[in-house]
């Protein structure tokens, strides 16, 4: 085990976050949407920002799709994938075929799946298939260790555990987790969980999110064995720049390259 979690050592990606409301780059806390904070009116401006600094990769979500159940904000994706050149996992409210053939169309790189998985798992399934491991993300978001839906606006009874058993069982390479009790608090991500999902799975390359704000933070989810991890709030509040995340990235070189 010790020797597959070395294998991520000195590999992990960086990964900054755009969440969508109408169009425009907001955070909420903890999943609620009463506590949304528009930061820009223009995500690509914010995008151009992290591109700018060295940052190669994107995970944008769309909140209004989230809630909808299909895609929404898709010119905003097609927008940002035109005009940068990041590598943009997308997801919020991808729950039908369509939804997937449209972020591919409008310039994702990736697209992330949670409610799919745990209302559809088959279509899921079958999307895996289809694209490849490489472009499909499993989204595993828990509140008190259970899986949330919808937006987080939904709780299911299923354990992280089995959920992940399934489909890491059927191919599934990359798992990103957030856990809510964690997200937009600033107060740290949930290490002893991720340390927990990576003894149970060591071979998932999992991206963490959710409470990020030092870079100590990013050391130790790097040592736990994490392949990526998302950075939301920290950014937008002043407390990790896009600078000090290409600085901590350029110290810590990926091993390989994951890019495809």
């Amino acid at each position: 085990m010790q020797h597959i979690r070395e294998k991520y050592y000195g590999n992990m990606r960086l990964i900054p976050a755009i969440d969508l409301i109408e169009g425009k780059c907001v955070r909420l806390t903890r999943g609620d949407y009463r506590t949304q904070k528009v930061y820009n009116e223009d995500p690509l401006e914010v995008a151009r920002a992290f591109e700018d600094s060295g940052l190669r990769y994107l995970h944008l979500v769309d909140l209004d799709g989230a809630r909808a159940g299909q895609i929404v904000n898709w010119r905003v994706l097609e927008r940002l994938a035109t005009h940068t050149s990041l590598h943009i996992d997308f997801g919020g409210g991808i729950k039908r075929d369509e939804d997937v053939h449209i972020a591919f169309e409008c310039g994702a790189a990736q697209i992330t799946g949670g409610t799919v998985a745990i209302k559809q798992p088959e279509r899921f399934l079958s999307w895996l298939d289809q694209y490849g491991a490489q472009r499909i993300i499993l989204g595993c978001d828990l509140r008190q260790e259970r899986v949330a839906v919808s937006g987080w606006e939904e709780h299911s009874a299923l354990d992280w555990q089995p959920f992940l058993a399934r489909f890491l069982e059927a191919g599934v390479r990359y798992v990103v987790s957030t856990d809510i009790a964690h997200d937009g608090m600033l107060q740290g991500p949930s290490f002893e969980l991720y340390e927990r999902m990576l003894s149970a799975f060591p071979n998932m390359q999992l991206v963490a999110s959710g409470g990020i704000s030092h870079l100590d933070d990013l050391d130790q989810l790097q040592q736990l064995g994490c392949s990526g991890a998302i950075i939301g709030k920290a950014i937008y509040e002043g407390l990790l720049t896009p600078k000090m995340l290409r600085s901590w990235q350029e110290a810590h070189p990926p091993t390989t390259d994951e890019d495809s």
